[in-house]
């Protein structure tokens, strides 16, 4: 499994403004969206790509064009969808998936209550976005939902993550075609599962519900 934490100042610097608690949700919304295109450049990296022939205004060129089937992006539901939109913005021919799981809070256990994917993603790319890598749970339960509908290569996208959740990935997955990418890699999970110092709840700050 390969790994890559973002080090680069604006990154930073957006980072920083999300995680202050009295940054509104619209401000809010409009980082994560400039964060996630950010971060896309380094998860594309190894998007696939064949060469194309072209004629420009000067002579015939030779270039290269996102490959057949195209990349699949897959938001986890709810939060993962206030990351769509940076991403497509990078990628606008990627198809999008839909996966819905939520974390129960006593076992910290992830559960699938919504899919809304191709039943058959043989050799496809996929790259799943959530905010934030906490345990790691639901993060390598979507991963194994995709390798068994026969994806080949996936990368995870997120916001910040844990050394717990980290981890998790890395001894479930060691050998697997996988990367993660990170914003940031923050210092340890709390007693109730939360990324310390993190951000609060992605969800509850992107749609204005925090208590």
């Amino acid at each position: 499994m390969r790994v890559h934490v973002a080090d680069h100042p604006l990154v930073t610097h957006k980072l920083t403004v999300l995680r202050d608690v009295t940054t509104p949700s619209a401000t809010f919304r409009a980082l994560v969206k400039e964060l996630v295109t950010l971060l896309a450049y380094e998860a594309t990296r190894g998007v696939r790509v064949e060469k194309i022939d072209i004629m420009t205004p000067v002579a015939p060129a030779t270039g290269v064009q996102i490959a057949s089937p195209r990349p699949l992006v897959v938001p986890i539901l709810r939060a993962g969808l206030g990351m769509l939109d940076g991403m497509t913005a990078l990628v606008p021919t990627a198809e999008v998936g839909f996966l819905g799981m939520i974390r129960d809070e006593r076992t910290l256990q992830p559960m699938t209550y919504a899919t809304r994917l191709p039943e058959d993603l043989s050799g496809r790319q996929a790259f799943i976005l959530d905010p934030m890598l906490a345990t790691g749970g639901s993060m390598l339960a979507a991963i194994r939902f995709l390798f068994d509908r026969g994806a080949t290569d996936i990368t995870a996208v997120c916001l910040i993550g844990a050394p717990e959740g980290l981890a998790l990935l890395q001894e479930a997955l060691e050998g697997r075609n996988v990367s993660v990418v990170l914003g940031a890699l923050d210092a340890r999970l709390n007693e109730k599962g939360y990324i310390v110092p993190g951000l609060g709840d992605a969800g509850d700050r992107l749609y204005g519900t925090a208590g």
